[in-house]
């Protein structure tokens, strides 16, 4: 089954919009809890709450090897009726950004990854051609430094664009199977309105909510599709770290329920179909 196909029965089956980041610090988490135990915890949590998870592959590499037996373990957690994105913003030659489809689809067995457009289409093309999988094609990020790059005005045809208005039209051009998204941060509503209003197809994952500042309203109003979906709108510190007792799995559940229900009221009010 394709992974929009997956997304969206995700999406329909627990009523949310809602992506738990599982960006898990150890510096952050209670004391004497692993951090594969940490994030069992927050997924029996909250499963019936999101659409997907999305775990950032820096916090487990940066514990060595006990990082990634943890991000396995993290994987094993996970319902398998439940997408998970792998957060590595990957981007390299051809030949090296193969071997990185290979290790997150095939061997750990992400669903979908987050993808670096920098060097351009070889360096996408490996991970497009896992046609069940979906690529979130990085467009306006949530950072601050965003703007070095991704506002620029480059000559485009006949005119000019901003750079992450090519981003995004190159992806569409590319989108041949289906199973490209774009990330487009919260922090940038009228960014997010251009980008849905020009690609009313393409998913989109929303980070920036949150920690980040992002406003909500703003993101769902311009985020989602006709159908009232269409947009991953991701979550990390504010659920994981609801709490920082023994009691955090129960504070990211209440959080998690919040989020949920604070973008289905949002949702509520602007869909056409």
């Amino acid at each position: 089954m394709k992974f929009t196909e997956r997304l969206e029965r995700a999406m329909q089956r627990s009523n949310s919009l809602v992506c738990v980041g599982l960006d898990t610090d150890p510096k952050r988490m209670p004391e004497g809890i692993s951090v594969s135990d940490f994030n069992k915890a927050i997924i029996e949590a909250t499963s019936d709450l999101v659409c997907a998870y999305k775990p950032n592959l820096a916090f487990y590499e940066a514990l060595g090897d006990e990082g990634w037996d943890a991000l396995k373990e993290t994987l094993q957690q996970i319902p398998a009726e439940i997408p998970v994105i792998a957060d590595a913003k990957r981007g390299d030659i051809g030949n090296t950004a193969a071997a990185y489809a290979k290790a997150i689809f095939d061997i750990y067995g992400f669903d979908a990854a987050t993808v670096n457009p920098y060097l351009g289409f070889d360096s996408v093309e490996p991970f497009i051609s896992y046609q069940d999988n979906g690529v979130f094609i990085l467009c306006r990020t949530s950072n601050a430094g965003s703007s070095d790059f991704q506002e620029l005005l480059c000559q485009y045809g006949d005119g000019y664009r901003t750079l992450y208005e090519i981003v995004a039209l190159k992806a569409s051009t590319w989108n041949t199977h289906g199973n490209i998204g774009l990330v487009i941060g919260a922090t940038y509503p009228e960014e997010l309105d251009t980008i849905r209003r020009q690609h009313p197809e393409l998913p989109l994952l929303v980070p920036g909510v949150g920690a980040q500042g992002g406003d909500l309203a703003l993101a769902v109003r311009y985020g989602i599709d006709a159908n009232g979906r269409g947009m991953i709108i991701n979550s990390s510190r504010q659920i994981l770290y609801a709490s920082t007792g023994k009691d955090f799995d129960k504070a990211a559940r209440q959080a998690a329920a919040a989020l949920r229900d604070e973008i289905n009221q949002h949702r509520s009010g602007h869909t056409t179909g």
